[in-house]
């Protein structure tokens, strides 16, 4: 089997299980087990029918970082649930999902399946730069929008998209991406932030709507490419330049804002373990057991069944 390395957004994935399984799915004492079975259900799956030989579940070390805050104020500002001075603010999770959270991670631990994180980033900017650098065929594994523009042919990186479901997943590739939004995957960062997108708090340019954004990158390429028409005076209407200008505050710190990282410095897949490999000895028999004490049931026994494969 060639190698292919999978990238999970973690938090992505076991909010989506969370939401997609009743919460009446309960250890003894009564803790939700919803989204553990489901990302561990996710992982077999996914890895098994997209041949996935390295897994890397990236998480957010900092799932708003201050410095994107400081760019835009407004960026996940109605996800947050607690501010806290000198430290990563807390987000609004539902208390059934964050007693779950520290056992997602332990189990992810015990199967000897790669957590990486990186201080004052997000999973997407650890996503961005394993995708950018890894050097073997990559898919993206989220329910996200944001990670469309790391979509990439000639990398050989696609994005499985979970927001219809596991039973709808879609592949996007770079003809996906551009018959879905016409614009190219590395346009898709300028086109949301033209665009707006609620669910991270970004306030879009007022009056350019998914078309104008698509129709304005399709002529002029790129954000810098249309501030420079806008700024030449050339070409754009008097409405659209009007528009832009107002906007300008906004424009001049979306880009850091919305594109991803792709530069961090993290462990090369071999650091990290990323290769998939069969749970053994006593971390195989704690899984087992966790299995036991927390009603995780077929969940785990399809889990452990899909790291067998890889010998």
């Amino acid at each position: 089997m060639p190698d292919r390395l999978m990238l999970l957004d973690t938090a992505s994935l076991y909010f989506r299980a969370f939401y997609g399984m009743p919460d009446t799915i309960q250890r003894a004492d009564g803790t939700p087990v919803n989204a553990i079975r489901g990302l561990l259900d996710m992982i077999a799956r996914l890895t098994t029918d997209y041949n996935a030989t390295h897994l890397i579940a990236c998480w957010d070390d900092d799932w708003r970082p201050q410095w994107r805050v400081d760019l835009l104020p407004t960026y996940k500002a109605h996800r947050v649930a607690e501010v806290v001075a000198g430290a990563p603010d807390v987000e609004v999770v539902p208390p059934g999902l964050e007693a779950q959270i520290p056992m997602i991670r332990r189990v992810l631990e015990l199967a000897g399946i790669a957590v990486v994180g990186a201080p004052e980033h997000e999973a997407d900017d650890v996503i961005g730069t394993y995708a950018s650098h890894a050097g073997l065929p990559v898919d993206v594994v989220t329910g996200d929008r944001d990670l469309f523009q790391v979509v990439d042919d000639a990398r050989q990186v696609r994005v499985i998209y979970t927001a219809r479901g596991m039973k709808n997943l879609e592949v996007l590739t770079d003809a996906v991406v551009v018959g879905k939004y016409r614009v190219l995957p590395e346009q898709y960062a300028d086109y949301a932030l033209l665009r707006g997108d609620a669910s991270d708090g970004l306030p879009g340019v007022a009056g350019i709507g998914e078309k104008t954004a698509a129709s304005l990158l399709g002529e002029y390429g790129s954000l810098d490419g249309l501030l420079a028409a806008a700024d030449a005076g050339s070409g754009l209407s008097a409405s659209v330049r009007s528009k832009l200008n107002k906007a300008s505050d906004y424009l001049k710190v979306a880009h850091a804002v919305v594109n991803v990282v792709r530069d961090l410095k993290l462990p090369s897949l071999e650091e990290a373990g990323a290769q998939l490999h069969p749970a053994d000895g006593d971390p195989r028999a704690e899984l087992e057991q966790l299995a036991t004490d927390w009603n995780l049931g077929g969940s785990m026994k399809r889990f452990l069944a899909a790291l067998d494969q890889h010998q």
